[in-house]
């Protein structure tokens, strides 16, 4: 375990997690609940499951978990009925009391008036629909009846004067008394309601088929929507009368306006007494509107008062819930007056914990303090590493292929300058690189405000990278620099062009026709280059070049690290018969290709690589000729095929045996230890009994098997991943071609036609391919492609990735958790 750091406090240190240790608190009764309040308020402990063969109902705090629960369920029924009033709970919370057990009945008295409330309202609310519905059917009804009888007037004085005349299909059921014997005559009913519009067709049409057709259904549209008794939402309606003949005709009538959830209500022909009981119906109404309008008044402001004290509610609710799971990992000991409970933290928080650990003393009056003692154990502890804002969202790309094991180099360190370098390499584009970097800036510049914001899940990402993507933004100008290129365009930023035409027609012919007129130019690549034929075959070259250069270096790095890692956790077997194998055989192939690269640069040769490369094992011995670009090559290739030929067994047979010899070393004459054992000591190895499997037999074939495919896999991915950093060379040409066409088949091709139209229509063209395209579609390809590079290829060299994080008991993180 590491030593701890000197001073107030550690510094942040990426390379190596923190160093920790697992401590054992004992902790009287009487004051556990403010002593876990305080490590939590702390954050810098995380508690192990001392009951996990127990389930949840057999623990102790049981009973506490379950009345914070069921105050949490009264806490989403408040704001549940908060967002249907269109109110949000106020982040600025009013001084609350802290005390659980008055909270616990202040809810529940809340929720009783709020339920009771609910259901007046909810009562009261359906008798004014039904009134309002009520008096729709007493107006359209009444001015149907009026219309009839209004009708049936006009036509008898018609009869009598004229003593012949059409009938009207309205005429027949309301003349009956009035022009036939009353002896003969039938008694119609009727029954009034409304009906939703949407169903009114089909109501008339199973009204004919139930009845034969002997049934009058009389109906007229509501003009505004009504709310609905039943489901209390807005709907439209119409107003029917329905006359029938006989008791068979009602009850049909009656069930089918019953299946269609058609409400009726009493009507009489009457219209003396219509007018009478819409005077009635109207009053009822408005007693019913100010009753209404005086209890949602009164449930507003209860809503607002929960409102304002909300979320500290509900944060105490949480701490308190989050303190009994806690208490619940705790066990009792034997006498029942203390809980024991252990845990891992940082080493430098010792001084905190000790001092959170007598402050709950004091404060509950306890006449015992908490005990706080370090455990030794076998135990891999969990990983911690102290990151801030800018540098958590490296770590997390890390994380997310896996966590570091315990103090074993972290890559997140490399990261945080790889990562953006290798996706700028790809982005290489300086107008690209500002449009990024501005996007950027916005979140940063505004990080306070969009942090306490419920973003996307898209905005959400971006917000949380957005240092990854500011850093990202800066390495593409950099390298949109050397490549020369703003939006494809190359400018003379640094001095004028080396070159100059020999001719007027050299730039549409080829290079060859430029000759050097001035210093090299400066910085980055010539614009010379730019629109010549020879553009492509210069830039791949040098791209791909490139690309084996970056390839081998981060490779060698990962390798190194591996070292460091051996060094560190004092294995020589990983340093002689692992590391330096590596070395040897990567840099006798890949290695050597990348110092044949840079004498070629330097001294111009015209040697063919990729011959040299092929014939160094199809043909080790032939001469080299043209090829040669020192002297003594030759035999300083045949060195160098031998070192990686030997290298291979060198890795795979000595490190199995001397494992074996190992294992045997430290188990012998282990049967007789544990005759030297204490009792505190046997009961501790049971607790921790993870370094038990030490005493598991070696199985040597299994060791030499899993040793042949690491050599097997190191072999071949010395290859393939080698050829994987080609990708940067294929990426940035496609970043490079696009833009270019972008910008020549599109704007400048808008441009030449000389209409102010046409120019636009190509900008806004341009634009939109710009931002779809090259700045979010290519900006994912980078940065997934780089994503690989540094999971597959980098990390895969030195990175176990198999620890876990320290997830401490804390708080802070209840801010962010989801009910």
């Amino acid at each position: 375990m590491a030593e701890t750091r000197g001073g107030c406090g550690p510094s942040m240190d990426l390379f190596r997690s923190e160093a920790m240790q697992l401590v054992q608190i004992i902790i009287p009764i009487e004051s556990a609940h403010l002593t876990v309040s305080y490590l939590g308020e702390l954050g810098l402990l995380q508690f192990k499951d001392l009951n996990s063969e127990k389930s949840p109902f057999q623990r102790t705090y049981a009973t506490q978990i379950k009345k914070c629960g069921e105050m949490a369920r009264k806490l989403r029924f408040f704001k549940e009925q908060m967002l249907k009033a269109g109110l949000t709970p106020s982040i600025k919370s009013t001084r609350a009391d802290n005390d659980i057990d008055n909270l616990e009945v202040k809810l529940g008295e809340l929720e009783a008036e709020l339920v009771e409330m609910n259901a007046n309202g909810e009562k009261l609310q359906r008798n004014y629909s039904e009134l309002v519905e009520y008096k729709l059917v007493l107006q359209k009804a009444g001015e149907f009846f009026s219309s009839v009888l209004s009708s049936a007037t006009a036509q008898q004085r018609e009869m009598e004067s004229q003593q012949t005349g059409e009938e009207s299909i309205e005429t027949p059921l309301l003349e009956q008394e009035k022009f036939t014997d009353q002896s003969k005559q039938i008694k119609l009913g009727f029954i009034a309601g409304l009906v939703a519009r949407e169903k009114s067709m089909a109501f008339e049409r199973i009204l004919f088929r139930a009845t034969r057709g002997n049934v009058f259904l009389k109906q007229a549209e509501v003009e505004e929507p009504v709310i609905d008794p039943v489901s209390g939402v807005k709907i439209e309606k119409n107003v029917f009368v329905i006359f029938y003949s006989g008791e068979r005709a009602k009850n049909k009538i009656l069930k089918i306006c019953e299946v269609f959830g058609a409400n009726r209500y009493p009507f009489t022909e009457d219209l003396g007494k219509q007018a009478q009981s819409i005077t009635e119906v109207s009053g009822k109404i408005s007693e019913l509107k100010t009753t209404l309008d005086a209890g949602m008044i009164h449930r507003g402001n209860l809503l607002q008062t929960i409102g304002d004290q909300f979320e500290q509610w509900n944060l105490l609710v949480k701490k308190e819930k989050s303190i009994y799971h806690t208490l619940n990992m705790l066990s009792l000991d034997v006498t029942k007056k203390c809980l024991v409970g252990e845990g891992w933290s940082p080493v430098f928080a010792t001084k905190q914990i000790q001092d959170a650990l007598q402050r709950a003393a004091v404060d509950s009056n306890s006449q015992v303090g908490a005990i706080l003692q370090v455990l030794h154990t076998k135990e891999s502890p969990p990983t911690y590493f102290r990151t801030n804002k800018f540098t958590t969202a490296f770590q997390e790309i890390v994380d997310a292929y896996g966590v570091a094991k315990y103090q074993e180099a972290n890559p997140g360190v490399f990261t945080v300058v790889t990562f953006p370098f290798l996706f700028a390499v790809m982005f290489g584009d300086w107008g690209h690189g500002i449009c990024l970097l501005l996007a950027t800036l916005y979140y940063i510049i505004r990080e306070k405000k969009l942090s306490g914001q419920k973003l996307g899940d898209i905005m959400e990402m971006t917000f949380g990278g957005r240092y990854v993507i500011m850093m990202m933004s800066l390495f593409s100008i950099y390298t949109g620099l050397i490549y020369n290129e703003f939006f494809s365009v190359p400018f003379e930023l640094f001095g004028r062009s080396a070159y100059a035409c020999r001719d007027l027609s050299c730039r549409d012919s080829t290079t060859m026709g430029l000759i050097k007129v001035r210093d090299t130019y400066p910085f980055g690549v010539d614009p010379v280059w730019h629109g010549t034929r020879s553009e492509l075959p210069f830039l791949n070259s040098l791209k791909m070049k490139m690309s084996i250069l970056i390839g081998v270096s981060q490779m060698n790095l990962g390798i190194l690290l591996s070292y460091f890692n051996a060094t560190f956790f004092r294995n020589s077997v990983n340093i002689w018969f692992q590391f330096v194998p590596q070395l040897i055989f990567l840099n006798s192939l890949f290695g050597y290709l990348s110092v044949l690269i840079i004498m070629k640069w330097y001294t111009g040769s015209e040697a063919d690589l990729y011959h040299v490369m092929i014939y160094m094992f199809l043909s080790p011995t032939d001469e080299l000729g043209e090829n040669q670009l020192f002297p003594g090559q030759k035999t300083a290739q045949l060195v160098l095929l031998l070192l990686a030929l030997v290298s291979v067994p060198w890795m795979l047979i000595p490190k199995p045996f001397l494992l074996k010899k190992q294992h045997e070393n430290r188990h012998q004459g282990e049967s007789y230890t544990l005759i030297q054992s204490t009792d505190d000591s046997l009961q501790s190895e049971t607790n921790h009994d993870s370094h038990g499997h030490g005493h598991e037999e070696f199985e040597f074939s299994e060791v030499f098997v899993h040793q042949l495919i690491h050599t097997i896999e190191f072999v071949l991915g010395a290859v393939s991943n080698t050829a994987s950093y080609l990708r940067l060379w294929a990426l940035s040409l496609a970043h490079s071609e696009l833009s270019s066409v972008f910008y020549e088949k599109v704007l400048m091709l808008a441009y030449g036609y000389n209409n102010i139209m046409i120019l636009i229509v190509g900008i806004i063209v341009f634009v939109l391919a710009t931002i779809g395209v090259l700045l979010v579609m290519e900006t994912l390809s980078a940065f997934l492609h780089a994503l690989r590079l540094h999971w597959v290829e980098f990390q895969n060299k030195f990175y176990e990735g198999d620890g876990y994080k320290f997830l401490p008991f804390a708080f802070a993180l209840l801010q962010d958790e989801e009910e």
